[in-house]
């Protein structure tokens, strides 16, 4: 049988232009009849052609080379497509009908590929067997005969993998499901292919490649050409390989491939054509980033050849990326950043170049070499031997981070960050960089992107968690501590540095030093008679004198080193207060982690997270609907849990609870009202979900309880207040107890610590769960007669005789209570009235010789001739009196207000009654016995059958009888209160005048006639009190008239607006949100005055100009709120001479920015433009130009006017 003449680079031309164009004429018989009829090509067939190849090749790898099975093997092999249909491109389209169906899916069956695949491979594997024998015994003569086999496996073997390769792409692009399976993905595609897996003949493939790469090949190819033509028969189709993401998730079919590589490298001089090859891989396929840099670390690790991974490097290094392509760099960026960590020292080589791509525009590129700063920093901090360069790499990397806190790009900053963290936690602690890095990171929290600043968060508490200043004191970093040790250090080292006047034993200047060792030469007479007892001194002096330095330089790098910590915690204490304003940051995750940030402050005794921890209890009202929301809420629980209520494990039950009940109660000390009741609904959503013992409670009420030795007020407070707080998610905890608190809070102790009187109080209120809290509670419960024990006590508390401003707190919490749990509050708060309104006056009734009854009325509405007498005894009781006096008015005014809320809930049961007996009524029940059911009702006894009459009653009570009424207690009180508050020349008494006030305001919102009747006085004292107290409960109580009688407050709004320019800052606070309130509920409305508003945006005090901006920008969501004010706003702020330039575009700006349409912008433009023309002032015209300029108008004409600039035109005279 005929050999076949091959040449390899003949072959290899056709197979590279297209390879169902090779000429196969000596192909079977039977093979080419298939050539226009694709069906005849079956099974059977294709076995019987391969069939006697295999077997003969089996015998001897030479009967390849005969032209019958070479070219039967070649027709086989163009039956099966060697690019996917989406990458071919061919010149010409194949005369066959069976090459044309080849062009785009495989005719030739699976097991005739793997079939033909294995007689390649053992073919191959046999040949090289036989050539490594043939070149031990240097038999020339056949070495170009093996040279031509070697070549036709080799081309064989490529073009198999090539058809092995595109088939396996075919398979698992059409079966996307299958391929998680760390292998190649198969899926059966046609029934008769069954399910086959190549990866194992893969990998025996690229065994064999192995093995042939390993043979003396120079002996074989003589010329380098050929050897490189031979050597691309076998790198080519790795590559091939390589490009599919799911065969390098085989690690054995990528460890086969990376071998067959490094071979070709290291003995075959591929290393040039692997450059070339990587770069282009790295540039195209994403997923060949990482094992990209794994193979050089192999080559340069197992094979010793790390040229190619410094060619590489140098290359990347001086390549510019186009500023479109994204996957280029951002693949490069892995490769580079794999490789820093896989052969850190091969990349330290290259860093002078790479860090070129420092400028890159590439983000990716940049976040990659900051990365690489890391991993070489990492790798440096580990050497054992440190060359002599060692300082100056360290600097350089470290530089180049700091440098990158300022990158333009968030990510690339946060990737410094991030790197940062990193290199906290190695064993070389970098004392300075790490200050630094505080120092920068502390910066960072103020970054205006929110993931540059959670990751400075979480960087500082690294920092924190890895310092280096636990040496010598434990790890806590408490400042008073360390500024104590500080200031110890310092006297020690004073106490043992000599006196000024001694200098020859300090580091003295050199010059003193010779002029000492002058003068003793010239003495040298007398020291040759020296006696031994004076040598001994001398030792003994010279070995103090050394002591004393030892210890002088031992006490100076202590203090170094404090000095140093010290540093530390003053940049922690500074970043604080920043975390702490992160604490309201939009993005939850910031929340979190700057929650995080204060849970590890604390656990290091940074005093200044104590105040964070304090500020995060708000996060409680974070709006939970959301997951985020949840989130936050959730983890605020937990850190709260592991901070307070986990005790050590080491602790017993009983003292876990201790120490939890003392947690608790420490949680109140110094609490404001705001953050009370934000730990209120913190410590009620804990109880709900079971978090807090009954042996906690318990040991609570023991500490309320105990009387057998004096406690601090303050802890016998908190425990109350802590109770109240528990029982308002769980009543049963108040209820049972209801004995202690009579005998302690509202017994003696209470009396003479009236706050705890007053936390007792609100404890009580929790026996009746009110409002939201009584939806949710199941267990209906009774209301308390009057003659009951609790209020009998809570009355008593009221009536105590005190001087004590806590008063007026004991006595509105105890009148809530009394209207809380009594069944008929009204009649024994009028009995409490009655009492107190007797015990005020009854010192003018017996100084008085009229004969009159003791009627309140009478005597309440003259006013007690006390006041004009002059001795101090009287003016002593005059203090009393008005002090007594004040006390009554605010009763009053509280037992009003509470009596409208009374009603109001004795109209919402009514309602609730009627319902339900509405839904429970049998159908067929008779009106009659209806109507004796409703009779029964006392309720309805009052105001008929229908809610209308029901309500109408109400209102008419109201408004008629409980300040008119001639059996209303109350009534007494209106002219009583009025005359005081009128004639503020006679009761000149401050507090008596703050009382009457608010009893003035309380009594006004219970009717519309009385709070017509003396608005002016109340608009008069708003205008004219000297007290900002007095004028902030005005402003309230006129807010509260807005929503009760808006007819009447509507028209005197101006009063209101009026006090955002009040003097005192608490007055201008408590009026912006009482409009900000009226405004956004729709209750007032607005008539120009937002302007006063806006002015807020730039007011001194913080507070207000963030309230501010939170009402407009609240407005902005109402239907073009803004809008429809901005020129009113705009000619308020303009002509306020008060108002600087600057601040009146910052305010303008910030409010144009709410006109976000077009149409609108237009609007106002032309309404603005229109005003230039009558500008008579520069001011004026700039302030209107800078207004236009905001504004997205799209006018020409308003441009040129604008343009045109501000003219003066002056009549002549």
């Amino acid at each position: 049988m005929d050999a076949i003449q091959f040449d390899i680079n003949d072959a290899l031309k056709h197979y590279m232009s297209d390879p169902s164009a090779i000429s196969t004429p000596e192909a079977d018989s039977n093979l080419v009849d298939c050539e226009n009829e694709p069906e005849s090509l079956t099974n059977s067939l294709i076995n019987t052609v391969l069939n006697p190849i295999v077997d003969s090749v089996a015998e001897n790898p030479d009967t390849i080379t005969r032209s019958s099975s070479f070219d039967s093997l070649q027709f086989l092999l163009k039956c099966a497509p060697v690019s996917l249909k989406s990458t071919q491109n061919y010149p010409n389209e194949p005369d066959a009908e069976l090459f044309k169906l080849s062009r785009s899916s495989s005719v030739l069956p699976t097991h005739a590929l793997s079939k033909i695949f294995d007689l390649v491979i053992s073919g191959l594997s046999a040949e090289a067997d036989i050539i490594h024998n043939d070149l031990e015994t240097d038999e020339q003569d056949l070495i170009s005969h093996h040279k031509q086999l070697l070549e036709v496996y080799g081309f064989l073997l490529q073009w198999t993998i090539a058809a092995v390769e595109t088939k396996a792409a075919e398979k698992s692009s059409s079966a996307p499901a299958a391929r998680g399976r760390g292998k190649a993905a198969k899926a059966k595609t046609a029934a008769k292919d069954g399910n086959w897996d190549s990866s194992a003949q893969l990998q025996t493939a690229l065994d064999t490649m192995c093995k042939v790469l390993k043979l003396k090949l120079s002996k074989i190819f003589l010329t380098t050409s050929e050897r490189d033509t031979f050597v691309g028969l076998f790198t080519r189709p790795v590559y091939m390989v390589l490009e599919s993401e799911q065969r390098i998730k085989n690690k054995a079919i990528l460890m086969h491939a990376f071998k067959v590589l490094c071979i070709s490298v290291k003995h075959h001089g591929h290393g040039y054509a692997a450059q070339i090859s990587i770069v282009q891989n790295l540039t195209y396929f994403e997923h060949l980033a990482e094992p990209m840099a794994e193979f050089l670390h192999i080559l340069s690790e197992q094979y010793d050849y790390p040229q190619l991974t410094d060619e590489i490097l140098r290359e990347l290094s001086n390549k510019e990326f186009n500023s479109n392509d994204t996957k280029g760099p951002k693949s490069v960026s892995s490769f580079i950043v794999k490789l820093s960590e896989l052969a850190p020292r091969l990349v330290m080589k290259q860093m002078t170049l790479l860090a070129k791509q420092l400028d890159s525009e590439s983000y990716a590129l940049r976040c990659a070499l900051i990365e690489v700063c890391g991993n070489l920093l990492a790798d440096l901090s580990k050497q054992e031997e440190r060359s002599d360069n060692y300082k100056s790499q360290l600097n350089a990397f470290f530089d180049v981070l700091e440098e990158r806190f300022l990158d333009i790009n968030p990510y690339c900053r946060c990737r410094t960050i991030q790197v940062y963290i990193k290199l906290c936690d190695l064993e070389q602690k970098f004392p300075k960089r790490r200050q630094r890095a505080a120092e920068l990171a502390a910066r960072s929290l103020e970054d205006k992107s929110s993931n540059v600043r959670r990751n400075a968060i979480k960087l500082l508490g690294s920092l924190i968690k890895t310092h280096p200043f636990s040496i010598m004191h434990g790890s806590q970093l408490s400042y008073k501590e360390w500024s104590a040790r500080l200031d110890t250090v310092d006297a020690e080292l004073g106490a043992l540095k000599p006196p000024a006047d001694t200098p020859g034993l300090t580091e003295t200047k050199v010059d003193t030093a010779l002029l000492d060792d002058a003068t003793q030469l010239e003495s040298d007479s007398p020291q040759k008679s020296m006696t031994d007892e004076q040598k001994i001194a001398i030792v003994r002096k010279a070995q103090e004198d050394a002591a004393t330095s030892e210890a002088i330089n031992k006490l100076t790098l202590t203090r170094r080193y404090y000095v140093e910590a010290l540093k530390f915690i003053e940049v922690l204490h500074g970043a604080t207060s920043t975390i702490c304003q992160l604490l309201g940051s939009k993005n939850k995750s910031e929340v979190i982690e700057a929650m995080e940030y204060f849970e590890i402050g604390d656990a290091y005794n940074i005093e200044q997270n104590k105040l964070g921890i304090r500020r995060m209890l708000r996060l409680i009202w974070t709006k939970g609907n959301s997951d985020e929301g949840k989130g936050v809420q959730n983890h605020l629980i937990d850190c709260y849990k592991r901070l307070f209520f986990e005790a050590p494990d080491s602790y017993s039950g009983n003292d876990a609870a201790n120490y939890i009940a003392r947690n608790m109660i420490s949680l109140t000390f110094g609490a404001t009202p705001a953050e009370l009741t934000s730990l209120e609904q913190l410590l009620s959503t804990m109880m709900t979900a079971n978090h807090i013992s009954e042996l906690v409670v318990t040991k609570l009420w023991q500490v309320y309880g105990v009387q057998k030795r004096e406690i601090s007020k303050s802890q016998r407070r908190g425990a109350i207040i802590v109770l109240g707080m528990l029982a308002s998610a769980k009543p049963e905890i108040v209820v049972g107890e209801m004995e202690t608190m009579l005998r302690i809070g509202l017994g003696s102790l209470g009396r003479s610590d009236l706050q705890l009187a007053k936390y007792t109080c609100i404890a009580l209120r929790r026996i009746n769960p009110t409002g939201r809290k009584a939806k949710e509670n199941t267990v209906q419960t009774s209301k308390l007669t009057n003659d009951h024990a609790v209020l009998t006590k809570l009355a008593a508390i009221i009536e105590v005789e005190s001087d004590n401003k806590e008063w007026y707190g004991v006595a509105e919490q105890a009148i809530s209570a009394i209207y809380t749990l009594s069944k008929h509050p009204d009649s024994l708060c009028s009995e409490i009235l009655r009492r107190k309104t007797r015990h005020v006056f009854h010192k003018r009734i017996e100084k008085t010789p009229e004969p009159e009854e003791q009627q309140e009325a009478t005597q309440i509405e003259t006013p007690p001739p006390e006041e004009p007498m002059p001795t101090t005894e009287d003016a002593e009781s005059k203090l009393k009196g008005s002090v007594a006096l004040s006390q009554l008015l605010f009763i009053v005014g509280h037992v009003a207000i509470k009596q409208i809320v009374h009603l109001e809930l004795c109209e919402l049961d009514f309602k609730r009654r009627k319902a339900e007996t509405e839904k429970n009524k049998p159908p067929n029940e008779a009106p009659a016995d209806k109507a004796a059911k409703e009779a029964a009702d006392d309720l309805d006894m009052i105001g008929g059958t229908t809610e209308d009459d029901f309500t109408e009653a109400m209102t008419h009570i109201r408004e008629r009888e409980l300040l008119y009424g001639q059996n209303s207690l109350l009534a007494n009180f209106g002219p009583l209160v009025s005359e005081i508050c009128s004639n503020n020349t006679t009761y000149r008494d401050r507090n008596l005048q703050a009382a009457a006030t608010l009893c003035l305001a309380k009594l006004m919102c219970v009717s519309s006639e009385y709070c017509e009747q003396n608005l002016p006085l109340l608009i008069t004292i708003l205008e004219r009190s000297k007290d900002p107290i007095t004028r902030s409960n005005v402003v309230i109580a006129l807010g509260d008239m807005a929503v009760c009688f808006n007819h009447l407050i509507d028209e005197n709004t101006d009063f209101l607006y009026r006090r955002l320019n009040d003097k005192d800052a608490s007055v201008k606070r408590t009026c912006l949100m009482t409009l900000t309130f009226l405004i956004l509920a729709g209750q007032v409305k607005v008539k120009g005055q937002l302007g006063e508003m806006a002015k807020c945006l730039e007011d001194e005090d913080k507070r207000i100009a963030d309230l501010s901006r939170m009402f407009f920008t609240e407005l902005s969501t109402k239907d073009n709120a803004v809008y429809n004010h901005f020129v009113d706003m705009f000619s308020l702020l303009s002509a306020e001479k008060d108002l600087e330039e600057d601040a009146l575009k910052r305010i303008i700006k910030f409010l144009a920015g709410f006109i976000e349409k077009d149409k609108h912008a237009k609007q106002l433009a032309d309404k603005l433009a229109a005003r230039l023309a009558r500008c008579e002032t520069e001011r004026q015209w700039n302030d209107v130009a800078y207004a236009l300029s905001l504004l997205q108008h799209k006018n020409e004409e308003i441009t040129k006017l604008v343009t045109g600039g501000f003219r003066v035109v002056q009549a002549n005279a």
